[in-house]
C-alpha cells in the first residue's frame, strides 16, 4: 500500500485533500507545516508527498532541501508542490528547486486524484 505525507497549513485544504484521495488504497499522514513534515520524514518512508509551498517553520522550498540532504531516506519520495505560484517562470523555478511534479492553486479534487493516480501508477512500475 502507498504511502502518503499530506503537508499544508490550511487545516480545510489538508481536509480537502485527504478525503479526495480516501477511495485510492493509501495510508495517508498529515502534517500542518514544514517543520511537522521533516519530523515524519524521519520517522516514516513515502512514496509521495504533497507539499504546500508557502507554510510556516519551514517552506515547501526547505522541506525538499532538507529531503535532498537526508542520507538516512532509503528511497526519495516524489514530491508534488501545491502552489498559488502559477507563472511559467515560478513552476520551472519549483522543478528546479527539486519537487517532481505541481499543481497550482487553486485546483480541482479531481485533477489532484488524476495527478496522484498517475504518480502512484509510475512509482508502482518502478
Amino acid at each position: 500500500m502507498a504511502r502518503i505525507l499530506v503537508a499544508d497549513d490550511e487545516l480545510v485544504l489538508r481536509m480537502l485533500i485527504v478525503d479526495s484521495l480516501e477511495d485510492l488504497e493509501v495510508d495517508i499522514d498529515e502534517a500542518q507545516d514544514g517543520q511537522e513534515a521533516v519530523d515524519l520524514l524521519y520517522q516514516n518512508e513515502y512514496d509521495l508527498i504533497i507539499l504546500d509551498y508557502m507554510m510556516p517553520r519551514l517552506t515547501g522550498i526547505e522541506v525538499i532541501d532538507t529531503i535532498t540532504n537526508m542520507d538516512e531516506m532509503a528511497q526519495r519520495p516524489h514530491i508534488l508542490m501545491l502552489t498559488a505560484k502559477s507563472q511559467q517562470r515560478d513552476q520551472e523555478e519549483i522543478i528546479a528547486k527539486g519537487a517532481d511534479s505541481f499543481i497550482a492553486k487553486p485546483f480541482s479534487p479531481l485533477v489532484l486524484v488524476e495527478k496522484v493516480e498517475g504518480i502512484l501508477s509510475e512509482i508502482l512500475l518502478k
